[in-house]
């Protein structure tokens, strides 16, 4: 195709939940930056994200929260990304609180740190139970003020232009099945997860691995793909579509988990995947496809008040979490591997960039410590921006040939798509497969 053919920007970042908006937000104001989502703007898993965000509180800390996330991670984490992440959180949520994101306080005015599964001290900051919502709604609320900031909605990112090893761009097919392909001298996925390939999951069902998959067909090296994470608690539903998660931190303040027979049988602070274990031995039991939680130490009062979302959820279905045993089932929520990233979110292909749940730079391990996701989002976006900012590498404009009309249809494509990611995580780990994906194909 002739040059005249394609937009051209400095950087394109697909993906608008917390990562994309704060790689953005992190880039100079002399870059052109373009936007593409999926769906709509508020359409992304961030906005899902009820627990919180952790931080380092002060430096005596900094040991006790390593080891919490090297061991919820089995100690197959990255030890230096792990240490990054600590380490730059107090400046990131500096930042976030600078923005205008509002996290909850105590009647004194100080930050309110909860406790969730496998976290020994208070560490993480939250908004009632919508902390994902305040921070990408306020990052998105600053984007959209940005001159150098553009956004395009209903948009999905079909192929990477490559070349070489090299990535010059993405093609592109609107919400009306029209192509076109878009030239950057940046590439950064933020694409999220896979929660879509399942049939019970968390996230939006738009959330599908595009990444993934493109990275599988260019050669790019992918990490992890297997280390998916189960949430323990969503709210046990019949009908089909995203489950409701039912957070971490409503155990974290007491909600005790009830099998069958009404008995508590497991500590409800271990890490997720072992907490999921324990849910799943104790369904097999019984023969049942749940158990049930209930948290005893509040009030409704309190409750509708700490977790509103969570409250009215439940008593849409017609429980209060406060006396009635409400049933959980447990989920897929999140993907610690993907597409293998260094420190800087730098993927092995040149000029393509990973981050958030996208990116695999090892900070998480086998299993993620609860409310570390938005944070890892955050702090690694950031560095990604500003090693773009920083290059002074330039790419020759040899655009290697595309031709539009050799795409395959929708259908066929995200046919395609799902069956290289699930064949990949099969080969990865049958048993987690045969477990958890071999009824979702």
């Amino acid at each position: 195709m002739e040059i005249k053919d394609f937009i051209k920007t400095d950087v394109v970042i697909v993906g608008s939940g917390v990562a994309g908006l704060f790689a953005a937000l992190c880039l100079p104001a002399d870059k052109e930056i373009l936007v593409i989502t999926k769906e709509d703007l508020k359409e992304c898993d961030s906005y899902l994200a009820q627990g919180g965000v952790c931080v380092l509180k002060d430096v005596n800390d900094f040991n006790c929260y390593f080891e919490d996330t090297m061991k919820a991670g089995h100690y197959e984490n990255n030890p230096e990304s792990v240490r990054v992440m600590i380490e730059q959180s107090t400046e990131v949520i500096g930042t976030l609180v600078e923005l205008g994101v509002k996290f909850d306080t105590d009647d004194d005015g100080d930050f309110d740190y909860t406790r969730e599964g496998a976290h020994r001290r208070n560490r993480i900051l939250h908004h009632k139970d919508e902390t994902g919502k305040e921070i990408t709604a306020t990052l998105l609320r600053i984007a959209k003020k940005k001159e150098n900031i553009t956004f395009v909605t209903q948009t999905t990112m079909i192929d990477f232009i490559e070349k070489n090893n090299t990535c010059y761009g993405i093609v592109c097919e609107d919400e009306y099945g029209e192509m076109g392909a878009i030239i950057a001298d940046d590439i950064i996925l933020a694409t999220g997860g896979i929660g879509g390939l399942f049939l019970n999951s968390t996230n939006f069902p738009h959330i599908t691995g595009d990444s993934f998959a493109l990275a599988l067909k260019h050669g790019v090296e992918l990490q992890d793909m297997n280390y998916i994470q189960i949430h323990p608690t969503t709210l046990y539903s019949k009908k089909k579509g995203r489950r409701f998660l039912i957070s971490e931190s409503v155990r974290g303040e007491g909600a005790i988990l009830l099998n069958e027979n009404g008995e508590r049988f497991t500590d409800e602070l271990q890490p997720r995947d072992v907490v999921t274990n324990a849910i799943v031995d104790e369904m097999a039991k019984f023969g049942t496809d749940h158990v049930y939680i209930t948290l005893p130490t509040m009030s409704s009062e309190e409750a509708a008040k700490r977790f509103p979302n969570i409250y009215d959820a439940c008593i849409d279905e017609g429980y209060d979490i406060t006396k009635d045993k409400v049933p959980v089932t447990p989920a897929q929520h999140y993907m610690m591997g993907g597409v293998k990233t260094d420190i800087n979110g730098k993927t092995t292909m040149e000029h393509l960039y990973a981050v958030g749940e996208t990116a695999c730079n090892g900070v998480h391990g086998r299993n993620r410590l609860a409310s570390n996701s938005l944070l890892e989002s955050l702090v690694f976006a950031k560095r990604a921006a500003i090693l773009i900012a920083e290059s002074t590498d330039k790419k020759e404009l040899d655009l290697p040939d595309i031709d539009l009309k050799s795409y395959p249809d929708k259908k066929s494509r995200e046919k395609e798509f799902k069956t290289l990611i699930m064949n990949e995580i099969q080969g990865k780990d049958p048993e987690f497969y045969d477990k958890w994906c071999n009824n979702e194909n």
